[in-house]
């Protein structure tokens, strides 16, 4: 039996540890979270998932981001602790936070994985978007929540700040 939750304050230690665990060291070196430095994440959409002991037994978390100026949705990180893993557990957690996405009014989403596992739940390569460097081209993949959403939406892919270089207010809404 799984608890299904937001994340909140509370969780900020266990999550941070998971994601060490389930993680290379260096991976807030990424250009993705050079894409969340000092902009809030999506709160409604990152969630947790307990064991029934109270564990952490996987996360995903979402951040706004903006590709070609046009808000889009960030997926990532999402990680399931190594003795949950094979239990569908991401898997779930994406389907949940995609659904929620959906109906809180996004219409696009973007992360950076491996489309092999990426393309049962839509996500496809999306060659007209730039992640910052060192990012590999081919681990850029985008799903469309909203049909048409991807429609003319290109270029670089940059952190969703105002126009003064603070974290945008108006990025918790689609």
């Amino acid at each position: 039996m799984y608890q299904l939750e937001e994340e909140t304050e509370a969780d900020w230690w266990d999550v941070e540890a998971l994601y060490d665990l389930c993680f290379a060291p260096g991976r807030t070196a990424l250009s993705s979270y050079r894409l969340r430095d000092g902009v809030p994440k999506v709160a409604e959409l990152c969630l947790t998932l307990r064991d029934d002991t109270g564990a952490l037994a996987a996360v995903i978390r979402y951040w706004p981001v903006r590709v070609g100026g046009a808000r889009t949705l960030l997926l990532g990180p999402v990680a399931v602790h190594p003795t949950h893993q094979g239990e569908g557990l991401g898997a779930l957690l994406i389907h949940e936070s995609l659904t929620e996405a959906r109906r809180l009014g996004w219409g696009r989403v973007l992360l950076v994985g491996d489309a092999p596992y990426y393309r049962r739940f839509g996500f496809a390569k999306m060659p007209g978007v730039l992640m910052p460097p060192p990012t590999n081209p081919d681990r850029v993949l985008g799903l469309e929540l909203e049909l048409g959403a991807w429609d003319g939406v290109a270029g670089e892919v940059t952190r969703d700040v105002a126009e003064d270089g603070a974290a945008d207010p108006a990025a918790l809404a689609p």
